[in-house]
């Protein structure tokens, strides 16, 4: 398999299916597009790859998959042995729901606090959107540990769920966000601080 990513520092859809690839524990390349390049150069560069023009997009063998959530799904048909969704059907149910909702949402928090691996720590001022975005995230983060138990949000073992809210995580440590200030006890981030402390994360992370 070959997996297809944009720069480590930056690219959030690609963390997360690399992430979840890295869980499987099967063999893959890697083809690393360089983002932000000038005159277009990063599109035509992904174009070979990407029927979509964006990154990631996940080869195997004939079939191209892209889309960060549809690799994902595809990995866990590929690889049930993984443990890439919980067994439990409501734990199962949940985890698919907060991905999607990952996948789709938080666009305040997106566009205001975007990922960079790279940058120092820095305290922000946040707008009335993105603290409504943190607040959604840290409740959604306390329900779903206290009704399964934790670790992860889909009970003990970590998944597709954990890997996409990852970037958030980094994104808290970045712009020095206190989930505290958000509503959340304690649980939401030691979640955060679990998530980068992953071995998949750490692998990642030592390539930025």
């Amino acid at each position: 398999m070959e997996l297809v990513i944009g720069t480590k520092a930056w690219s959030t859809w690609s963390m997360r299916p690399w992430l979840v690839l890295k869980k499987t524990g099967a063999p893959f390349s890697e083809t690393l597009i360089k983002l932000r390049q000038e005159n277009n150069m990063s599109a035509e560069a992904i174009k070979p790859h990407s029927a979509t023009g964006l990154v990631p997009a996940l080869k195997d063998g004939d079939l191209t998959v892209c889309d960060s959530l549809a690799i994902c799904e595809y990995l866990a048909e590929r690889f049930p042995d993984a443990g890439l969704w919980p067994k439990d059907a409501a734990a199962r149910a949940l985890a698919r729901s907060a991905a999607a909702e990952m996948h789709a949402g938080f666009s305040s928090l997106r566009s205001e606090c975007p990922m960079d691996l790279t940058a120092a720590i820095e305290a922000v001022e946040l707008s009335d959107a993105t603290q409504k975005d943190l607040r959604r995230i840290g409740g959604l983060w306390n329900a779903l540990l206290a009704r399964f138990g934790g670790p992860y949000l889909g009970g003990p073992e970590w998944g597709i769920a954990d890997a996409f809210f990852t970037p958030v995580a980094s994104r808290l440590r970045t712009y020095g966000v206190q989930l505290s200030d958000y509503g959340d006890a304690g649980p939401g981030a030691q979640y955060a601080e679990r998530l980068l402390q992953r071995p998949e994360f750490l692998a990642w992370q030592a390539d930025v």
